[in-house]
């Protein structure tokens, strides 16, 4: 049964939440598949790199690469700070978004929908049309570059979403060419290999999540554990804890710092960096006392741009472990198959038939 099938004449979990002692069935994870929160009380600062980027044009590019590499190849997460996007810019569409999700019902509900193909759009859980168990958050799903070709279908309401949405994703993807720069690099490539011969015309997208308080956060995820099918994440979050990252078997909570993003290596980066860098699972647990905002942004790859190692990193000893193919084709498959604790990428293996 699906969210919507339980929720009746409430699409949305924000506003249904707020009325549940208990989780609805549909939203209840079988018992091999629920989440362990006794592991929340040993969050640690130390649980993923920590990458201060002051300098990274400067004097200490070559260090700073050589920590982004490793964050790359060991963990395939980190934050940053000295990012070069103001703490004014990230208090600001922190708040936002919560304002958003406080508007009332009937002005939320003006850009509802459950087609994946819609550009902007408020949702639930994943994929209410595919998925058997749902997922404790809502979110609002926006394309966001080119900014002119989509920034007209963004809400009007808070009355600056427009405008300060449109700062944040640009600035965020100043920040995100900046990186990929520093990875194209660490992994012996030319600086601009990424932004040339891997992203196409380039993509953008972003989300704002909402997670309420959930009665029964042991029986339920906000997200399951997944990996990202992009090139590279930046996550903005509040102050709330939510999201744990599997290392060496283990889910690990990543304890939010303020006025840092999470950066990941998504799927497409791994097929890039031919298995040198890894796309690695990671979840949102939910509190059971307070809400929580976490805002992604996900930097890709064009549809048609054609995804596959890169020639540098292939040779004898290290032959190409994927196959070329577009974006469009391996997201296709990704959104089709839902959040799953496995990614897609064994379909595209150089020696794969599937």
């Amino acid at each position: 049964m699906s969210a919507a099938a339980t929720t009746a004449t409430k699409l949305l979990l924000s506003d249904l939440a707020p009325t549940l002692t208990n989780v609805p069935s549909d939203y209840i994870r079988p018992i091999s598949d629920r989440p362990s929160l006794t592991d929340q009380t040993h969050i640690s600062d130390g649980s993923i790199p920590l990458i201060d980027l002051q300098g990274l044009n400067g004097p200490r590019r070559s260090d700073i690469i050589k920590q982004i590499g490793q964050a790359c190849q060991h963990c395939g997460f980190f934050q940053v700070k000295n990012h070069g996007i103001s703490e004014a810019m990230i208090n600001n569409m922190l708040s936002i978004a919560r304002t958003f999700f406080k508007l009332p019902e009937s002005e939320r509900l003006k850009i509802y929908s459950d087609d994946p193909s819609k550009p902007t759009r408020l949702s639930t859980s994943f994929n209410v049309k595919t998925e058997k168990v749902s997922n404790w958050r809502d979110f609002l799903r926006l394309h966001c570059y080119p900014l002119q070709d989509y920034v007209h279908d963004w809400p009007l309401n808070p009355p600056s979403f427009r405008e300060d949405v449109g700062d944040y994703c640009t600035s965020v993807r100043g920040l995100v060419l900046r990186l990929i720069q520093a990875i194209s690099e660490s992994l012996g490539l030319p600086s601009d290999y990424i932004d040339k011969e891997a992203l196409g015309k380039h993509g953008q997208h972003m989300a704002l999540n909402y997670y309420p308080p959930c009665p029964q956060p042991e029986l339920t995820y906000g997200l399951p554990g997944h990996t990202d099918p992009n090139l590279i994440t930046l996550l903005l979050q509040d102050d709330v804890p939510g999201l744990q990252v599997l290392r060496d078997g283990n889910w690990v909570p990543v304890n939010p710092i303020p006025s840092t993003f999470i950066v990941n290596i998504g799927d497409q980066m791994q097929v890039l960096s031919n298995d040198r860098y890894k796309s690695v699972l990671h979840r949102a647990v939910v509190s059971r006392d307070k809400e929580r905002i976490s805002i992604p942004t996900f930097y890709c790859s064009s549809p048609d741009a054609v995804i596959g190692p890169a020639k540098g990193l292939v040779d004898q000893d290290h032959p190409a472990v994927y196959r070329d193919f577009t974006y469009a084709e391996y997201y296709k498959k990704f959104w089709n198959r839902g959040l799953a604790t496995e990614c897609c990428l064994e379909m595209f293996k150089a020696s794969s038939t599937v």
